[in-house]
């Protein structure tokens, strides 16, 4: 299993939800996007230290999310987009929710011991995660015209990064599929089918914008390299 892939996701994640604290729409939504990162933080956290272990390099959480360049980093592509409007981001997390909860509910039966624990405490936050990304959706597009093409025009920014995440596990597609279309079917939008599907996050191939990203993330770490908190 990529422990190292699924650890990166939420980090990159959580990181881009960080930039809607005191900056979403109102006060109820800056307080639920801000605790939706911190669960992926700290999904991150478990994750980035359990693959530290498997490794046996010594190498610690910090060393793992403050220290490697983009080349080294293995999220799904979706995850670093930037957040665009309020939209744009529900219709990344309603997608990547949608991914998300398949995903835990497969590696909760994992026989790796601490990674099913990691995947069954997270999958319970995910089901949430998806509950809030799913109201959300019917709420826009069933809003205003405006708020409807604005959904709509995130979905089409990001149905190209919709394939790549189940390149390494085909099987969670009929249960994404599953939890997506009725959603979006009441909500009078549609997921557009990309004729170039963008792949590559997992062999360290990222877009223009991870790197910008991470020079936010890191540049504290990077400037005071082994200070203590």
């Amino acid at each position: 299993m990529n422990v190292l892939g699924f650890a990166d996701d939420n980090l990159i994640l959580a990181q881009r939800l960080s930039e809607w604290v005191a900056a979403a729409p109102d006060l109820e939504l800056d307080i639920a996007v801000a605790n939706i990162a911190l669960d992926h933080l700290g999904v991150a956290r478990a994750l980035l230290t359990h693959f530290g272990d498997l490794e046996g390099k010594g190498r610690t959480e910090d060393d793992l999310a403050m220290f490697r360049s983009e080349r080294e980093l293995t999220n799904l592509l979706i995850c670093e987009q930037p957040n665009g409007d309020f939209g744009q981001t529900i219709a990344r997390q309603l997608l990547f929710d949608s991914y998300q909860v398949g995903l835990w509910e497969k590696l909760a039966g994992s026989p790796d011991e601490v990674l099913a624990a990691v995947a069954s405490k997270a999958l319970l936050e995910a089901r949430y995660h998806w509950q809030h990304s799913a109201t959300w959706t019917e709420r826009l597009g069933r809003g205003t015209e405006e708020s409807n093409r604005r959904m709509q025009s995130g979905l089409v920014a990001l149905a190209r990064y919709v394939d790549e995440m189940f390149d390494e596990h085909q099987d969670l597609r009929r249960g994404f599929d599953e939890r997506l279309t009725p959603v979006l079917d009441e909500s009078r939008l549609v997921l557009p089918k990309d004729p170039f599907p963008r792949r590559g996050g997992r062999r360290g191939m990222h877009t223009e914008h991870l790197g910008h990203l991470l020079a936010k993330m890191q540049s504290l770490a990077r400037a005071y390299p082994g200070v203590q908190w």
